[in-house]
Order: structure tokens, then sequence, then C-alpha cells
């Protein structure tokens, strides 16, 4: 269960990060 949560929380931020790069991206394209 330890491993299962550690492998979501990875995902989580590593999910955010690309959210936040592509929003970037889409911000950079729509100025």
């Amino acid at each position: 269960m330890a491993e299962f949560l550690q492998y979501t929380m990875t995902g989580l931020t590593v999910g955010m990060v690309y959210s936040l790069i592509a929003l970037g991206f889409v911000l950079v394209w729509k100025s």
C-alpha cells in the first residue's frame, strides 16, 4: 500500500508539472 501511495504521489506531481508546462505553452501561443 505504501508503494502504491508513493507511485500515486509521484504521478500526481509529474502530472501537475506537465499541466503547468502545457498551460504556459497555451498562454504563450495565445499572446
